[in-house]
């Protein structure tokens, strides 16, 4: 079946198979995932969503939406791909503390735009990840100790609908399925744009601190120190890191929304550990956070998966830190707590467990099989450590919604989607249904 009727609908280009680019604009971000879609249409405004949409439930096919290609998994062998990125607008009002954005905004626009003004959105690490994907599922950055949820500051939500038709959606204007966007996936409506708060953030310090491996055993001690006893204003993340053709080594990533010199010395403690081989912590604006982890920011062929740990047992260091990094490039412990804890008003609901542990390998063809062989042995080894749970941003190929809600926000999601999308129409990367 062509698609020369949605050509001749939408403005933006309509891509399938043997089309030139079509390649290019189909893949994931996450270049170990298989997405072999029937089209992709890249949408030029909200209008030419609604006409994908409304064509895509005439035809029988679903719509997968991917901004930026975050959060793929698969399994979309039917589906037109929707991208969203020419959906650009970015408003700031800094005297109501507002941004507007539209559903292609990177986080990292939307920072160096409410840097200015001395406020922060709840933006994640890389400032290539798409807001609305990222709120969608929650969205857990820097600043959730201190605020939560990404998806807590949402105050309207811009959609259209599984049979084509735009609305604007508040949690006053329709209950039901604002509670399910906010936090809930992508799995209800296509979002196109949306309304959130924004934060004070007039002084922010940061950064990471790197040690070769011996000293891994102090360093973790300073990790367990700071988040069990830190403000809710400081965020820190350890690291174990195998780096190509280098020695494992060992790090600190912290960020304090907060004057610098506070900043130090909250964490003063990593001063006193002697041999870094690197040190970038110092004063900074919300819009370079990103510098901070200093992540990719092009597709590569990552493979991850996340745990949730309740706390730091003993057991659990012991298999965090008895075993060499390789083959996987990165172990990640990042201390929650805080404001993720706290009420929620969406379907993304709190987050009791205090650490969040992301395994990360490269899919490249000679380590594919030796890096899912060791995360499947750490996650084994793990288990009885870990409560099965996981974000939504977080789940990975394979997984499903299931692991991310309690049976009865579970239950709760479901059945918004069959009173709003009864035909399947628009599939989120993992959907409630599934």
């Amino acid at each position: 079946m062509g698609f020369d009727e949605l050509r001749n609908t939408v403005r933006g280009r309509v891509l399938e198979a043997g089309d030139a680019d079509f390649d290019q604009v189909a893949r994931p971000w996450s270049l170990a995932v298989t997405q072999p879609v029937a089209a992709v249409a890249e949408a030029a405004d909200a209008e030419d969503v609604a006409a994908v949409v409304a064509y895509a439930r005439a035809a029988g096919r679903p719509v997968v939406t991917q901004p930026t290609g975050h959060g793929a998994a698969g399994g979309v062998e039917t589906a037109i791909l929707l991208r969203t990125g020419a959906l650009d607008r970015l408003e700031i009002d800094p005297a109501a503390r507002v941004a507007r954005v539209g559903a292609g905004l990177q986080w990292g626009r939307v920072q160096a735009a409410a840097a200015e003004h001395g406020l922060t959105g709840l933006a994640g690490s890389n400032p290539v990840v798409g807001v609305t994907g990222y709120t969608l599922g929650g969205g857990a950055g820097w600043f959730g100790r201190k605020y939560g949820w990404a998806s807590n500051a949402v105050r309207a939500f811009e959609i259209v609908d599984a049979d084509g038709r735009p609305a604007r959606v508040t949690a006053d204007s329709d209950p039901d399925l604002f509670w399910a966007l906010s936090g809930g996936g992508g799995d209800f409506a296509v979002v196109t744009g949306l309304e959130f708060e924004l934060f004070p953030a007039p002084d922010l310090y940061g950064g990471r601190v790197m040690w070769p491996a011996e000293r891994l055993p102090e360093v973790w001690e300073a990790f367990r120190a700071l988040t069990s006893h830190g403000p809710d204003e400081l965020s820190v993340w350890f690291q174990r890191f195998q780096f190509p053709q280098s020695p494992e080594m060992v790090a600190l990533d912290v960020a304090y929304l907060g004057d610098a010199g506070t900043g130090r010395d909250l964490v003063s403690a990593l001063d006193r550990i002697g041999g870094a081989v690197s040190d970038s912590r110092a004063a900074m604006t919300v819009a370079e956070i990103g510098t901070i982890t200093s992540e990719p920011t092009d597709p590569s062929p990552a493979i991850g998966r996340t745990e949730l740990l309740p706390e730091l047992t003993a057991e659990a260091e012991k298999i965090l830190l008895g075993e060499s990094v390789a083959p996987l490039a990165n172990i990640q412990v990042r201390g929650l707590g805080g404001a993720f804890a706290g009420p929620a008003a969406g379907a993304r609901g709190a987050l009791a467990d205090g650490y969040l542990v992301y395994l990360l390998g490269i899919g490249l063809p000679q380590l594919r099989d030796a890096v899912h062989a060791k995360v499947d042995t750490l996650v084994a080894q793990l288990d009885g450590q870990v409560t099965g749970r996981k974000p939504f941003t977080f789940l990975s190929p394979g997984e499903s919604a299931a692991a991310a809600f309690d049976p009865a926000t579970l239950d709760r999601l479901r059945a918004v989607k069959r009173e709003r999308d009864p035909h399947n129409v628009i599939r989120a990367n993992f959907p409630v249904q599934g």
